[in-house]
């Protein structure tokens, strides 16, 4: 894979809502991670996700993005908080939100309302599991609409997250990206 900059995500340029969670003190934390709020994927996942967008559409839903490039410092501090490999990636390995391929993210409805995935963005328990037994059939439809939705675009997943997608092969092309290498917005 060939890196290229990092593109802004933006609710005009990608018709998507953005909602980054590690900007505000709404995440696991508890308090703002980034000092910038901008939604940056490197340029073979931001053209995944444009294709995302147009599937999405097609079932009525948007994207409403949660994260995407996250700079290693921001990783180091998830850890620092969640030091659990199942949830959060060790910073000695690099997420590949820090390689600009990943992204968090769920589908809403035309009234802007998320469809149920039974547990929020970064619940971090085994209920998160994409294939988490017991939960109601429409919490397991909603999550694989948006499994079918990410897959077709041509991003993979993780089990233990339903919210996380990713470029498959990630982890061995490309590298870590510090915060302001390859695009001029910093979040950090």
């Amino acid at each position: 894979m060939r890196i290229d900059s990092l593109v802004h995500i933006t609710p005009q340029t990608h018709g998507v809502e953005i909602d980054l969670a590690y900007a505000t003190a709404d995440n696991i934390t508890g308090k703002p991670i980034y000092r910038q709020a901008h939604c940056l994927l490197l340029a073979q996942a931001e053209a995944a996700l444009r294709r995302a967008v147009d599937i999405a559409a097609q079932s009525g839903c948007t994207l409403r993005i949660f994260d995407a490039y996250r700079p290693p410092g921001a990783q180091q501090a998830l850890w620092d908080f969640l030091p659990d490999a199942r949830y959060v990636a060790d910073p000695r390995q690099g997420s590949n939100h820090s390689r600009g391929a990943a992204l968090d993210l769920t589908l809403i409805d035309a009234d802007g309302q998320a469809l149920d995935m039974g547990t929020g963005f970064d619940d971090m328990t085994l209920a998160s599991a994409h294939f988490h037994a017991g939960l109601p059939q429409a919490v397991q439809r909603n999550r694989l609409l948006l499994l079918g939705i990410m897959h077709a675009a041509g991003f993979t997943h993780i089990a233990s997250e339903w919210w996380h997608y990713e470029l498959p092969g990630s982890r061995d092309a490309l590298p870590l990206i510090e915060d302001g290498a390859g695009h001029t917005l910093r979040l950090m």
